[in-house]
């Protein structure tokens, strides 16, 4: 169980004893981060792809590029450069790849990734412009044999924990985020923060090699209450059609508002959803977390973790994002379990406070069972961003 005052403290410890830290893709220079993630491209084996992005500013890739490993990831392929971004009449296109997932009942890898065409190249823009990608491929991620379209104004899949679930009735949930539009079609912005958003779930079935989704309830967020909305949602299964959502709120144009993570649950497979609440540890004690992305990973002992960031004192919208936290949520009650929370990484002495540990990706190792956690130790300077793409290895 930690306390506020070993959280406090924790601000400058050194990594907890059951996490191991290895450099991944290491960034080519000064001004760029590299963010990269390993996903594994069949239901057995070592068969993995992994995508590693280039960034010089926020919310924006310069370039990408894909390797294959049949062996873990001990080794890999030689990188194969994609093209994120290209001058168009009408403005600049940008692709951003998102998530690999292999569905349990066929088989089949999923690759999704975001479109558009942004007409002044502002990130922004893609609040009108994203839509929905994927393509469809088994046994070998380069074959693919389907590829669709989710075509629907600004549905997005907010980062790379929003990692889609399987059904027991061989459904796909995909959790999603969603702007709000008035009327006459402009973008509203109740809360006054930097975005707004709020969430739904995608439940999708396999038509051929393609796939037809159909959306939930929306989730609509309180701008009393958080200035952002709900967004960047990451789903659990809990048993039965119990499910739960975990959503990063915001209380960036607000600072006296508590910034908490919040919870919403569905009793009938994931359509209806109750009004969220901020989500607590198992004694009901809310906690503070920074505006940022979440996951929750079930694990093959029948466990189901959480990842992200815990504040010992109220952030003031997405700061800070340290320490970041790895615990085990009760399947019963969808709440946290204090006593099982575990430090994985936060600033260290000497370190620039402008340190992000955020935009993550988390999974099972096959083979040691260890929890891996794909995270950049970012550094947002006001020349550009820099940092390492690194991976984690957590003992559950």
């Amino acid at each position: 169980m930690l306390s506020r005052r070993q959280l406090l403290l924790s601000a400058t410890a050194p990594l907890g004893p059951d996490v191991k830290r290895e450099l991944f893709v290491a960034s080519p220079g000064k001004g760029t981060a590299v963010m990269a993630s390993a996903f594994y491209t069949g239901r057995r084996g070592g068969g993995m792809m992994s995508m590693e992005s280039r960034w010089s500013r926020s919310d924006t890739i310069d370039v990408a590029f894909l390797r294959y490993s049949g062996d873990y990831g001990r080794t890999w392929s030689k990188p194969e450069k994609m093209i994120t971004g290209e001058k168009r009449p009408n403005g600049m296109w940008r692709k951003h790849a998102r998530i690999g997932w292999v569905d349990p009942h066929t088989g089949r890898f999923i690759q999704f990734w975001l479109e558009g065409l942004l007409p002044t190249d502002d990130p922004l823009e893609g609040l009108r412009e994203w839509r929905i990608h994927w393509a469809v491929s088994k046994d070998d991620p380069r074959a693919v044999r389907g590829t669709g379209l989710y075509d629907h104004k600004g549905v997005m899949l907010g980062d790379q924990t929003c990692q889609p679930v399987s059904a027991a009735d061989g459904g796909i949930l995909l959790p999603v985020q969603i702007p709000r539009f008035g009327p006459d079609g402009n973008l509203l912005n109740p809360g006054g923060g930097y975005t707004w958003h709020d969430s739904a779930v995608l439940h999708g079935r396999w038509n051929g090699w393609n796939l037809d989704w159909r959306m939930s309830e929306v989730i609509r967020g309180d701008p009393a209450r958080t200035t952002r909305g709900f967004i960047e949602p990451t789903l659990a299964h809990l048993g039965g059609r119990r499910w739960m959502l975990v959503l990063r709120g915001s209380n960036d144009a607000r600072p006296q508002l508590p910034s908490w993570r919040w919870v919403s649950f569905s009793d009938d497979g994931g359509w209806k959803w109750s009004d969220p609440a901020p989500w607590t540890y198992d004694d009901g004690q809310p906690f503070y977390s920074p505006s940022a992305c979440s996951q929750l990973l079930p694990h093959s002992s029948g466990r189901l973790y959480w990842l992200g960031n815990i504040n010992p004192e109220n952030p003031r919208g997405n700061r800070p994002r340290y320490p970041f936290m790895a615990g085990e949520v009760d399947r019963r009650s969808g709440r946290l379990i204090r006593r099982t929370i575990k430090l994985a990484d936060t600033l260290q002495p000497g370190e620039d406070p402008l340190l992000t540990l955020s935009n993550f990706y988390a999974r099972e190792d096959r083979q040691s069972r260890e929890i891996c956690v794909h995270m950049t130790r970012l550094f947002a300077k006001p020349d550009g961003w820099e940092g390492d793409a690194m991976l984690y290895r957590v003992a559950p």
